[in-house]
């Protein structure tokens, strides 16, 4: 099996992204997903839509965070 050592940079990014609590993660997703449905309410469709298009990022963002805190 191939091991490779990681870099100091990913080191320090990975210890800090483990200290943010995994609840943030999906909260955040959460109210994007309400921000958005209220802004399509409101009529604004285009930033609906951007905000819609947070929650898979937010949501992958805790899935790291998770994979993180196991791996260390």
């Amino acid at each position: 099996m191939l091991t490779r050592k990681e870099g100091t940079l990913t080191r320090s990014i990975e210890k800090q992204t483990a200290r943010i609590p995994s609840v943030f993660f999906l909260t955040a997703a959460g109210a994007s997903i309400v921000g958005s449905l209220v802004a399509f309410i409101r009529g604004r469709k285009q930033f609906a839509n951007l905000m819609g298009e947070w929650v898979p990022t937010f949501l992958l963002l805790g899935m790291y965070n998770k994979f993180v805190k196991e791996a260390t």
